[in-house]
């Protein structure tokens, strides 16, 4: 549920060149069949790759990436791209995730609007855009779509599955529905649940893009819509994606040289509303207004708990050694959600382990430059798997 679309820096503990990758298109025949009961007769996932396989094909690494990312989480697609992938500052030959050692594979959301099947796809049976007769998607049946794809790519298993905020959200649904093929998750500025509060937030951006009069019931052409609705439903987003501290440091109430002297009218006139703007203009030019639609309703249904009667017994099946990493600044996902998966986790028997980051930046903290998020990392990939000790038999607490 956060920011992916901005340029990373290459890592300091990394080379200064990125990977040269391009995007590849997966398509699926067989039908597909949603948490909804709705049903696709086929999709296509788009994914990048970064790395070799090995001989026993079991040194996969599966990124997953939050609300307004893609596929290309690492490297360029080519020599001189200004814009690296947004998590290129972890990802790369000596990186944090060492694609000499890694095989990366990151795809773009089913539901999504960059290569993958979603609202924005051709249907069929109607040679026009499925718009809001697409099935509706949870973070479920993105990870079945998910390991489909890894089915396809003959991965025997998964090392580890790793990604921040949503991304965090279906690393932990990975190791709940396929426990014998995940050995390690790394869930990032994450929870276990959308809060009432997240769930506000979505609302407004989704009214702000269905009260637009250009989105006429999700009915828009390619290239049209509602432009002005996304663009505002991005800059409110936004700002749950940073934290008090970093947008005063970053912009405080400073001016723009171009604000007219007389600041009695609607103008930009504030360099935080500037970026604001900018930030919902590129926005609009790279997103479909009805994924944002799907998947922020996906982020709200995601409650573990619900789905399988406790957040316990979520995890009852769980195998896969867990670390979970929150960011103390992080507002939209605290501190406090994230401990709670960790503390559910060694309830329910688990190997896991919690780390908090003391940070500024928000939300968006796992993105960003930070060598302890790297060491947190690195150790983690680099140690054998352990296996889980056995859960404490249940007692009878009757008198």
């Amino acid at each position: 549920m956060t920011d992916d679309d901005k340029s990373a820096p290459d890592s300091p503990a990394g080379p200064t060149t990125s990977l040269l990758v391009a995007p590849r298109d997966f398509v699926c025949m067989q039908p597909f069949i949603f948490e909804s009961g709705q049903t696709l007769p086929g999709f296509t996932l788009r994914y990048e790759t970064y790395g070799a396989l090995n001989a026993a094909r079991d040194n996969s690494i599966i990124v997953c990436h939050a609300l307004s990312g893609d596929h290309h989480c690492a490297g360029r697609h080519a020599p001189g791209d200004r814009k690296p992938g947004w998590w290129d500052n972890l990802i790369g030959p000596g990186k944090a995730v060492d694609t000499n050692r890694f095989f990366v594979v990151c795809a773009n959301v089913l539901g999504g609007c960059r290569g993958s099947s979603g609202p924005s796809s051709i249907n069929p049976a109607t040679g026009r855009s499925f718009g809001i007769s697409f099935p509706f998607v949870t973070i479920r049946d993105m990870v079945r779509a998910q390991k489909i794809l890894c089915e396809h790519l003959g991965l025997s298993s998964v090392y580890a599955v790793l990604g921040g905020s949503m991304g965090g959200m279906q690393a932990l649904q990975w190791a709940i529905e396929y426990p014998s093929f995940v050995r390690k998750i790394i869930p990032m500025a994450c929870t276990a649940r959308e809060s009432a509060q997240a769930i506000a937030f979505n609302e407004v951006g989704r009214q702000a893009i269905m009260q637009d009069p250009d989105w006429h019931g999700g009915g828009y052409l390619a290239g049209a819509g509602p432009r002005v609705g996304l663009a505002v439903a991005r800059m409110m987003a936004h700002i749950t994606y940073l934290s008090d501290t970093s947008m005063d440091r970053k912009f405080g109430r400073r001016k723009k040289e171009t604000a007219a002297a007389d600041a009695y009218n609607f103008d930009v006139q504030f360099e935080v509303e500037s970026y604001l703007r900018h930030q919902g203009q590129a926005f609009i030019n790279r997103f479909d207004a009805n994924s944002y639609l799907y998947i922020t309703r996906a982020l709200d249904h995601f409650d573990l708990a619900e789905a399988y009667g406790s957040l316990e017994e979520s995890f009852r099946s769980v195998e896969a050694e867990t670390l979970v990493v929150g960011f103390t600044s992080d507002w939209l996902f605290p501190p406090d959600q994230n401990r709670t998966i960790v503390h559910a986790l060694l309830r329910a028997g688990k190997r896991a382990s919690y780390a908090e980051l003391t940070t500024d930046l928000g939300h968006d903290s796992f993105l960003l430059e930070s060598e302890d998020l790297y060491d947190l990392v690195h150790g983690f990939l680099e140690c054998a798997p352990v296996a889980a000790p056995a859960p404490a038999p249940a007692t009878d607490s009757r008198p």
